[in-house]
């Protein structure tokens, strides 16, 4: 019998009463930080590979400026938000493949992400007990895809695989977790195949470890209301993922609220799920 996160039960609670706040993008409070690549680095990682721009990895910062990713959370915190996701898009295995760092600093990221998230988050549920915040691990879709070929002249080409994809994905959800999520947040679905293997190695998780927390889910469409590597519509993708136990569904980082909006509406007439 799987151990439910001691939050589980309030998150469901709240939901169940009033709207609960997410917060926005990581990557645009980044920016503002105006760090360039020798910043970024900081002197743990100045002697790393020249030939990758660990500027286009902002996961790093979580250990070379922990304190600015904590001050991002807090000011989202200050704005209302009830839920941080933590500093993570890509770190996972195959996310991190690019940027030709060791395996070992996925667990390190995560739980340092996990760490700058969760002092925001305590600061403010301390400051207001009656208004609890929470911590959602957020994992990102990787720049790799298993639903359609990434080589137009070889349709059957594939740059990972399903089980490339569980096993990273693993990896992430179990560091996120053991360093103390409340939720885990799989976002920026452009590849519901990518989502397929990435709650499947939620589940492998949940039954090995006997833990688990809730699960949101948001996915990317555009402009004509389909995801934008598998193509599915938005009753289709809901379709797809239904299965899973999840705790909401929803859509993130497309086109703004006037296109979404006809996309959130359809979600939400098929979903059974809080919609976000």
């Amino acid at each position: 019998m799987l151990s439910r996160s001691k939050n589980s039960d309030l998150l469901r609670e709240l939901v169940g009463r009033r709207i609960l706040v997410l917060d926005g993008a990581m990557g645009t409070m980044v920016q503002r930080l105006k760090l360039d690549e020798a910043g970024v680095r900081g002197e743990r990682f100045a002697g790393h590979d020249p030939t990758k721009d660990l500027k286009n990895f902002t996961d790093i910062l979580c250990l070379t400026h922990p304190q600015s990713i904590t001050d991002i959370h807090r000011q989202y915190l200050e704005a209302g938000a009830d839920i941080v996701e933590t500093n993570t898009f890509g770190a996972s295995p195959v996310g991190m493949e690019e940027f030709a760092l060791p395996l070992e600093l996925v667990r390190e990221i995560n739980t340092a992400a996990v760490h700058c998230a969760r002092l925001a988050t305590e600061e403010f549920t301390d400051k207001t007990p009656d208004r609890p915040r929470f911590v959602a691990g957020s994992i990102g879709p990787t720049a790799k895809q298993t639903a359609i070929s990434t080589r137009v002249e070889d349709p059957a080409y594939r740059n990972t695989t399903y089980r490339a994809m569980v096993d990273s994905y693993y990896a992430q959800v179990a560091a996120l977790v053991e360093a103390g999520v409340d939720l885990l947040l799989p976002e920026t679905v452009i590849d519901t195949l990518n989502l397929k293997a990435c709650l499947f190695a939620i589940s492998q998780y949940f039954a090995d470890s006997g833990r688990s927390v809730p699960v949101m889910i948001s996915a990317t469409f555009d402009k004509g209301g389909r995801t934008f590597v598998s193509g599915q519509s938005v009753e289709a993708f809901w379709n797809a993922v239904n299965h899973f136990p999840m705790f909401s569904v929803g859509m993130n980082c497309a086109l703004g609220p006037q296109i979404m909006r006809p996309f959130i509406e359809e979600l939400s007439k098929v979903a059974e799920v809080p919609i976000s």
